[in-house]
């Protein structure tokens, strides 16, 4: 695959990396730096995998790996989650993503707490962060930010 002949915009990793953070990390859309690299990256494992031999299947799951490293665990679901299942009669499903990406900064030194990777919410400490930043959602909520 010869990355200088794909348009950055139309580029299969780059929309699926695109809509990934639409989804889990609205945060980083506006990264273009961090998208751009990212994608590079991914088609730069995919050229690869295929140079080396491996198939296109085996390329893709490489690319992948390197398109979504450290992007698995979510503050911003978390926090959306935690909105939901919470604070469900304070904050309507509907406008729970806004609040979570409105509460992101004010959690930050919460998560700062917990070495986040991406399989902390399979962890015994997602629990402790769970906890910590409902009261912190409380309190914010509570202050009317």
């Amino acid at each position: 695959m010869n990355s200088k002949n794909i348009p950055a915009d139309l580029s299969y990793f780059r929309l699926l990396l695109v809509d990934f953070l639409r989804e889990s990390h609205p945060q980083l859309l506006s990264d273009e730096k961090f998208i751009a690299a990212r994608h590079q990256a991914a088609l730069d494992i995919y050229a690869d995998v295929i140079k080396n031999g491996g198939t296109p299947i085996a390329a893709v799951h490489w690319a992948n790996e390197t398109l979504f490293a450290g992007l698995h665990f979510s503050k911003y679901d978390t926090l959306k989650n935690i909105l939901w299942n919470e604070f469900s009669t304070e904050v309507p499903e509907a406008v729970a993503p806004l609040w979570a990406i409105r509460l992101l900064p004010e959690c930050e030194a919460v998560f700062s707490k917990y070495s986040l990777s991406d399989d902390f919410a399979y962890s015994p400490e997602y629990e402790l962060l769970y906890t910590e930043l409902t009261g912190t959602v409380l309190i914010c909520l509570e202050n009317g930010i």
